[in-house]
């Protein structure tokens, strides 16, 4: 588990294949002296296994599914990543509760400057924006971030200079691809409603919460 606060930045320093999966070194720009072997590490967002650790740099073998589904799949020596570490939970959550599990990918759309902020369209499949709502949290890359609007297309959001100058969100350029994970709490509200949750003889009854009582009860 994670929270979509940045720890710091990582230079892919290495890249094997081996079939359809990938072990890929990372140099992080902090110490990782609290770190060992089997630890969780968000990389751009997608959680990983750290599987060898030497100084400053860490491996991390790379399934064929994560490869498909995230941008982890054309990575190349030199990139820099956004870096987590697991969150402990004696600590403070800054961001919102983030998986690690990227659920589609997004693309950077028009990118316009509002005062001290930079705010970015993302554009996404209509899968993604169903979990979309204005001031709802969204990890894009690994970075907790809050929606200001939606549209039909995607969603806007604001960059604030401390945000681009820790991460790598300011470094995009309009068309490239990012990691998106949905607010998970979203997705569970989706999963009930939607009855999926029922067995044996409950599958038959419709489920009593719709959007319309959400909507009478305030929460939409």
């Amino acid at each position: 588990m994670f929270t979509g606060i940045i720890e710091g930045l990582g230079t892919i320093k290495g890249v094997k294949s081996a079939g359809q999966s990938r072990r890929i070194t990372i140099e992080a720009d902090f110490s990782l002296d609290q770190t060992k072997v089997g630890d969780s590490i968000a990389v751009d967002g997608a959680c990983l296994t750290a599987v060898g650790i030497q100084g400053s740099c860490f491996d991390v073998d790379v399934s064929p599914e994560t490869v498909s589904k995230t941008t982890l799949g054309s990575i190349r020596m030199g990139d820099k990543v956004n870096l987590e570490r697991a969150l402990q939970f004696n600590a403070r959550i800054d961001g919102h509760l983030v998986s690690g599990h990227i659920d589609g990918l997004g693309v950077v759309g028009k990118k316009q400057a509002r005062d001290n902020a930079i705010v970015i369209n993302f554009v996404v499949p209509d899968h993604l924006l169903r979990y979309m709502i204005p001031k709802g949290s969204v990890a894009i890359n690994g970075i907790s971030l809050t929606i200001n609007t939606c549209s039909d297309k995607g969603f806007d959001v604001s960059i604030i200079p401390h945000t681009a100058k820790l991460t790598t969100i300011g470094l995009k350029k309009t068309g490239d691809s990012v990691n998106i994970e949905a607010d998970m709490i979203g997705k569970y509200v989706e999963h009930f409603i939607a009855g999926r949750y029922k067995t044996g003889d409950d599958k038959k009854k419709s489920s009593s919460i719709d959007m319309k009582l959400l909507e009478k009860k305030g929460f939409i």
